[in-house]
């Protein structure tokens, strides 16, 4: 993992200390509230329905034992003993009390960790997937390119005044873990023939009112190229972006405004006043930070394991976990394993209570390398634990209730905070994804139905990316009552997809009852061993819409 320097070291102090002055007077009254809010929002104070969220940054998803147990230690201490995971890799405390946060931000900095641009108009956390540096389809580790995009996005002064929040995420896999079609920016990097590595660059995607996949820019850009033809694209953005109309402020509306090749051909014009100058990077700096990137100190295992076949053959339970929750990784004798935040109805998703974060800060240090990721979907990844400790750490994740065996399934489900804590959010996201986690308890039946994602958000801003769900949940309002349209065929990765509403919207009380039909009728017309979205591509929405809608088709008849 990155250990900060001495750079960094003073900066998050420096902030933390400069917060600590200015929450000083605004509860003096020496500042108003409109000017405390960029300040607060600078350093990830959100004001929700009840009380502040503090929004904590993990760059690239990556966390240490270490930091984990400071996580732990304040939801504890001043939250209400747990934190939730976001579709951005960062975690959020609902229940801060605003005097106590540069406490929480110091706290925070003895770890090397901070909440800096984690909310406002300026670079948000950079992504990548959360298998980086251990997947067995991974052409190269992307997290230094991600860690020298962070050092350089952090406090930039031209691009901390945005039109609107900028994302950028990066991948080097085969299969697209990080969802790059759905960023500001979508970076892609892999090798040519002769080994040099090059960038993808996709620009224009993102979700929320106007969701839009991104469109390719630029093709074969060498990697000492990464920053200036970062700082291109954004500086076009920043010079043309909407700032009159946050609606119509990302940098999706400005590609589709202006057109892909219009756009392009700005950004290359723009470039050619930055490459080659001082952001170009070089081996020594690239060397640097990748030193800290380097593979642990991996023991030498077998590929196959007699005890850990056996383990397989005699306990059902434990193989159809990992069958569902076990990843290859590119080491023989290993495997990441990825720790389910969703069990039911018990917790909400992305949820995790103080005594399970030093749990899961415990495993990586017993089964692995005190290292921790946070995917995507919100659930807790440990990269390196030996197939020989596996049956061991799934006894004890399902102690700590970390162990259910649904990662990819139906009620492996993506949501938002929802109306239950956010003050932007139109409807609840929590007691819908429990209502339908309560209708699919069966996890045989969940097995054999395959992958399918369902992903709800609860409002327009989509941070549970209801858009890319295989079936998407929306929460709308409809006269102050809480109401939820449905889509289908949505899809992350290279294949990605935006789902298309099938129809009115329905209830809260009506939608468990919805997806069950929506599921039987998978179902029917599915052939073999079919996924979801196949079976919706080869047969379309009619036959969902038949079923979901019977009395309303039966009156238009």
């Amino acid at each position: 993992m990155y250990q900060y320097d001495d750079y960094d070291r003073a900066l998050v102090f420096e902030r933390v200390a400069q917060f600590r002055d200015q929450v000083e007077r605004f509860m003096a009254g020496d500042l108003s509230e409109e000017e405390f809010l960029p300040l607060r929002l600078q350093n990830g104070l959100y004001m929700q329905k009840h009380a502040y969220m503090l929004r904590v940054a993990i760059p690239y998803g990556t966390l240490s034992a270490k930091q984990m147990r400071i996580l732990a230690s304040i939801a504890r201490d001043y939250d209400r003993g747990y934190g939730h995971f976001t579709t951005r890799q960062n975690m959020q405390f609902n229940w801060i009390e605003l005097a106590q946060v540069p406490d929480i931000l110091e706290r925070l900095a003895q770890v090397e960790m901070h909440a800096i641009q984690t909310s406002g108009n300026c670079v948000r956390n950079i992504t990548t997937e959360a298998f980086a540096g251990v997947a067995a389809d991974e052409l190269m580790d992307p997290r230094p390119l991600a860690e020298i995009l962070r050092q350089w996005s952090t406090i930039n002064p031209e691009f901390l005044f945005l039109p609107r929040k900028f994302k950028i995420a990066i991948c080097s896999a085969r299969q697209d873990r990080a969802a790059i079609m759905m960023h500001d920016i979508g970076l892609y990097l892999y090798r040519d023939e002769s080994g040099q590595m090059l960038l993808r660059v996709i620009v224009g995607g993102g979700l929320g009112r106007t969701p839009i996949l991104g469109l390719q820019i630029r093709e074969g850009l060498p990697w000492q190229h990464l920053l200036s033809y970062v700082e291109a694209v954004l500086r076009v953005y920043n010079r043309h972006g909407r700032r009159d109309n946050k609606y119509k402020a990302r940098i999706k509306i400005l590609v589709k405004a202006l057109g892909i090749e219009a756009f392009a051909k700005e950004v290359e014009e723009e470039w050619q006043h930055l490459k080659d100058g001082p952001a170009q990077l070089t081996d020594v700096e690239y060397e640097r930070v990748a030193s800290a990137f380097v593979p642990p100190d991996y023991r030498s295992l077998a590929g196959t394991d007699l005890d850990f076949g056996t383990r397989l053959a005699e306990n059902p339970a434990f193989a159809r976990w990992v069958t569902r929750n076990v990843q290859p990784h590119k080491m023989p004798g290993y495997a990441s394993v990825v720790l389910s935040t969703k069990p039911g109805i018990v917790a909400p998703p992305g949820d995790v209570t103080a005594e399970q974060m030093e749990a899961v800060a415990q495993w990586s240090e017993q089964f692995g390398f005190g290292e921790i990721r946070i995917a995507h979907e919100q659930n807790v990844v440990l990269p390196d634990v030996p197939k020989t400790d596996l049956y061991a750490l799934w006894c004890l994740a399902c102690e700590q209730g970390l162990g259910c065996a649904n990662i990819g399934l139906l009620t492996d489900i993506i949501a938002c905070p929802g109306g239950d804590f956010c003050a932007l959010a139109n409807a609840k996201s929590i007691p819908i994804a429990q209502a339908i986690q309560a209708r699919f308890e069966d996890l045989d039946y969940l097995h054999d139905l395959g992958d399918i994602s369902l992903n709800i958000s609860g409002c327009m801003n989509a941070c549970g990316h209801h858009h890319i769900g295989n079936i998407g949940i929306l929460g709308v309002d409809k006269n102050g009552s809480e109401w939820y349209q449905i889509t289908l065929g949505g899809a992350q990765g290279k294949n990605s997809a935006l789902g298309k509403v099938i129809g009115p919207s329905f209830s809260a009380a009506e939608v468990p009852a919805v997806i069950e039909r929506i599921i039987a009728t998978f179902v029917r017309y599915r052939e073999s061993e079919e996924l979801f979205v196949d079976t919706l591509a080869r047969i379309g929405l009619e036959p969902f819409k038949e079923r979901v809608y019977p009395k309303m088709l039966e009156v238009s008849a």
